[in-house]
């Protein structure tokens, strides 16, 4: 059995005692135990996900929003028929005042949630597009030699003035 999958079996404190012994023993030898043990995904820390990191954090979010959601609301899936908010369920403080401020924040809050989620598909809309864009505009200014078609007719080796190199015209000084 590998090192590696014994430690898994201890968990994060193995792997914590692992890193600390390591720089105990020789600082780049707890270095390289850190480094691997973040970049592994063995401590949580850190989402290897690429460019979908922030899609990855707003799932989350809106995961935990959704768990809220239903815990506030006595576990019903639609929430509290009254006052048309999931949160108007919640248990109530004592405090009328309090409750209407918290229902009317938390309301708030999930409507600038959405917006903010429109914005940055947005965002994204426009960033995909710029990149089209300027690989289309790279493609339309590439060598017209480069896009010409090859001719099937063509006998292996005759020139079908596609063949022919690139002269520039001559400059008018």
């Amino acid at each position: 059995m590998p090192i590696t999958a014994r430690l898994d079996e201890f968990g994060k404190p193995a792997w914590i005692a692992l890193t600390v012994l390591g720089f105990m023993a020789w600082w780049p030898v707890g270095l390289a135990v850190l480094a691997f043990t973040i970049g592994s995904g063995r401590m949580g820390c850190g989402y290897r996900g690429g460019s979908d990191r922030w899609q990855h954090k707003m799932d989350r979010l809106q995961a935990k929003m959704d768990w809220m959601r239903s815990k506030m609301s006595g576990g019903q899936p639609g929430g509290s028929p009254w006052r048309g908010s999931p949160w108007s369920g919640a248990p109530s403080s004592g405090n009328r005042a309090f409750d209407d401020y918290r229902a009317e924040t938390l309301k708030r809050l999930e409507d600038e949630q959405r917006q903010f989620k429109d914005f940055l598909e947005r965002l994204r809309f426009a960033k995909d597009k710029t990149e089209f864009d300027a690989f289309m505009a790279e493609r339309r200014n590439r060598p017209a030699q480069d896009s010409q078609p090859h001719d099937p007719n063509a006998a292996p080796g005759q020139a079908t003035g596609h063949d022919q190199p690139y002269q520039s015209p001559p400059s008018q000084n």
